[in-house]
């Protein structure tokens, strides 16, 4: 079988080549104007316009995978995805009730699922024999923060007596975790099939310090339990979430019926729309925007699936956890790397399946306005960290006994680098880039095109400002209700957050990435996740 863990301690050369290389090209792109700035400022003109078009056409793009995103969100949260899974129990006797002129949301895929199901009924699970499985974890959260999530899964349309839920927690949260975790478990215990408490223990080798260590931990007393139970692992559908999320009503019921109708189930994961929106409304303005930015992100990446990795909450068949022995412990970001585990794990086939409902989560909010500009830092380093996978990527990509397909697994690499390298260099070059020419060689022959360049930017900077527009309106859609502490000029500071758009891409975006991809670059390793601090208003006052 494929190894598919990260190595632990000195790597070998040629990994540890290929993990300074995000680094190499971040800051390559930023150094490369400058030394064209130094030899000819026409050059650097020409390069920096090019990454400047470059991002604009992206931007087209996004624009567009932003407003067909929100589209496909709003109509698939419409659909009755209860009614729809319970449909494929009988699809013969569902084909004959079905109206024939219904509509809805993917609803001519929904008639040929039933057919399909109805000609082959042998290959297909009965809905009443899968189980949705949810670990959540915990370290130090308070109850405030947990009890929310745990009611929101109690909410869902999926049959209860077919939900287990995991509630995972660190021995390293002391004593008010456990108290809080025990409180849930009594108030809970009753709603659902069953309602197991696990208590991940410190130190365990080979591990690092994070939530990769904490669920996997979970998920194999989940299996241990689930085979005293005498239940098939190929039953029950794996979904982790964080304990301030909010899965929406139809997700556990949505993800089982594309579970069902694929029949290549073990080989996908299932991806919801994650977004930043819970207590969006108190969160301080750059971290609005960063939320905000970040849920777009998630909307535009639901409508990529050649491009969608696991992020955050997802779910995943328990057959193929098993076989994979669960998730990562030695990194800090295992959401992601997931993905690549599961893609060498089956040999290049795999994919991830977006689900087209959100499941929700908090904006950074700390209990001071100072930590909290922080901890939103800390998140973004984390998540940059996911760079680290470029030499995991590559190593195996370019070994003699590769088992995956080199045309297909290279492009992946390249736009796994080309992301960590975007999210770097770009908004640094954009936000700064046009004066550098100018004052590094203001005396050069061709001087001209280092005093046009700013003007030339700041063209392009306002034809991007209708890009700004279209988020602005979807920003104010997504918004969850004002909350009735706040009055209405607070839909002023809404939109006006907007205006720290640059400074939070410079000093959140790109730096967090520098930050993360220098320590691959000299070998300091991130090897603790960092919990970001969470506070509700309830606890500020």
């Amino acid at each position: 079988m494929t190894d598919i863990e990260i190595p632990l301690g000195k790597r070998t050369k040629l990994y540890r080549l290929f993990e300074m290389i995000p680094a190499v090209f971040s800051y390559g792109a930023i150094i490369l104007l400058i030394v064209l700035s130094l030899v000819n400022p026409l050059l650097a003109a020409i390069y920096l316009l090019a990454v400047i078009i470059t991002t604009l056409v992206k931007a087209v793009g996004i624009a567009y995978h932003t407003t067909t995103g929100r589209n496909n969100l709003d109509r698939a949260q419409r659909v009755d995805w209860h009614e729809r899974l319970q449909q494929l129990e009988d699809p013969t006797g569902s084909l004959d009730k079905i109206a024939p002129k219904s509509s809805g949301f993917q609803y001519g895929i929904h008639i040929e699922n039933l057919r399909t199901i109805a000609a082959h009924a042998d290959s297909y699970p009965k809905p009443s024999q899968l189980y949705n499985a949810v670990i959540i974890p915990a370290y130090n959260e308070s109850y405030d923060i947990i009890q929310p999530t745990v009611q929101s899964v109690v909410d869902t349309t999926f049959d209860k007596s077919k939900m287990i839920v995991v509630l995972a927690y660190e021995k390293r949260g002391g004593d008010q975790i456990a108290a809080t975790i025990k409180r849930l478990e009594s108030e809970y215990k009753d709603e659902f099939f069953a309602l197991l408490t696990v208590q991940h223990p410190d130190n365990i080798p080979d591990e690092v310090i994070g939530k990769g260590g904490n669920i996997t931990y979970a998920g194999k007393y989940l299996q241990g339990w689930l085979k005293s139970k005498a239940i098939e692992y190929n039953n029950v559908m794996v979904t982790t979430m964080d304990a301030d999320n909010r899965p929406h009503p139809s997700y556990f019921d949505y993800v089982m019926y594309e579970y069902l109708v694929h029949p290549d189930r073990k080989q996908l994961s299932y991806q919801p729309v994650c977004l930043f929106i819970n207590n969006i409304w108190d969160v301080p303005a750059p971290m609005r925007v960063v939320a905000t930015g970040n849920s777009f992100w998630n909307i535009i990446s639901s409508m990529r699936p050649h491009t969608l990795r696991n992020f955050a909450s997802h779910s995943q068949p328990m057959d193929a956890l098993v076989e994979m022995d669960f998730w990562s412990t030695r990194t800090i970001v295992e959401d992601g790397h997931q993905y690549w585990r599961s893609y060498f794990h089956f040999d290049g086939n795999y994919s991830v399946l977006p689900i087209f409902v959100p499941i929700s989560q908090d904006a950074v909010l700390a209990s001071t306005y100072v930590k909290t500009l922080k901890a939103q830092f800390i998140q973004l380093r984390r998540w940059a960290y996911g760079a680290s996978d470029v030499a995991y990527v590559a190593t195996r990509i370019f070994h003699k006994d590769r088992t995956v397909p080199l045309g297909g697994s290279l492009a992946r690499l390249i736009r796994l680098l080309d992301s960590h390298v975007t999210l770097a260099s770009v908004a640094i070059l954009i936000a700064v880039g046009g004066w550098v020419p100018l004052l590094i060689n203001p005396e050069s022959a061709h001087s001209i095109a280092a005093h046009q360049l700013p003007e030339v930017i700041s063209r392009v900077q306002q034809v991007a400002l209708i890009g700004l527009f279209i988020t602005i309106f979807f920003a104010f859609k997504m918004l969850p209700p004002r909350p009735a502490r706040y009055k209405k000029h607070r839909n002023l500071f809404m939109v006006a957050q907007w205006l720290l758009m640059p400074v939070t891409a410079v000093a959140y975006s790109s730096l967090s990435s520098f930050t993360s991809q220098t320590a691959l670059l000299i070998g300091k390793y991130f090897d603790k996740f960092d919990v970001t601090e969470k506070a509700t208003v309830k606890d500020k006052k």
